[in-house]
């Protein structure tokens, strides 16, 4: 009776011949296959930016630049946001509004780029909104605490409202949706209100 160990792995291992020709020369190697487990992240795009979907008969004035995507802002929830929060999260009144309070500092990120805005977001980032700022119609902002940071409410053309809660530099952010967006630069801005 043959003895066969019952904690190492298997002996046998597979082997395969990759060969790979770059140019006319052919190379080949062996090495053992691996199977790669990838998690797959779902992405939502509401409008291409290499092909935006345009109702006018005039071809849209849009500057596309060969370097690809320009990154304006990237980031989470303002910190102050968080910290007063969790400062008001030691009494049972305030403790729901700490609890999304973190949720947003440790799962929502905001892009804005040169070409469209994304909002990420989920326990691993896989649910993503994108839009393009030709869509955008309006964008308001409102102060938070006393103007540090501020939630920015962007309308789309089809009557969508996105909130982005919590956004630091808020009035930079939301004077450049509007100058990409060729629209004129009116913030419509209330008072601080709340945290």
């Amino acid at each position: 009776m043959a003895s066969i160990p019952l904690l190492s792995p298997p002996t046998t291992a597979t082997n395969s011949t990759v060969s790979h020709q770059p140019s006319s020369t052919s190379t080949s190697f062996s090495h053992k296959s691996h199977t790669l487990h990838r998690r797959l992240t779902r992405l939502h795009v509401s409008s291409p930016t290499n092909n935006p979907r345009t109702t006018s008969t005039t071809p849209p004035t849009t500057t596309t630049t060969t370097s690809g995507e320009t990154i304006f802002f990237d980031g989470g929830a303002h910190y102050g946001d968080l910290a007063a929060n969790l400062l008001l999260g030691f009494t049972l009144l305030w403790l729901p509004l700490t609890l999304a309070a973190v949720s947003r500092a440790m799962f929502l990120r905001y892009r804005f780029t040169n070409l469209r805005v994304t909002v990420i977001s989920g326990l691993s980032g896989q649910d993503r909104s994108d839009f393009a700022y030709s869509v955008i119609k309006d964008v308001q902002v409102v102060p938070r605490f006393i103007g540090e940071w501020g939630d920015v409410v962007i309308t789309l053309k089809d009557g969508t409202k996105v909130d982005l809660r919590s956004v630091p530099k808020f009035r930079e952010i939301s004077k450049y949706c509007l100058a990409m967006a060729q629209k004129p630069i009116v913030l419509n801005e209330s008072g601080p209100k709340g945290f």
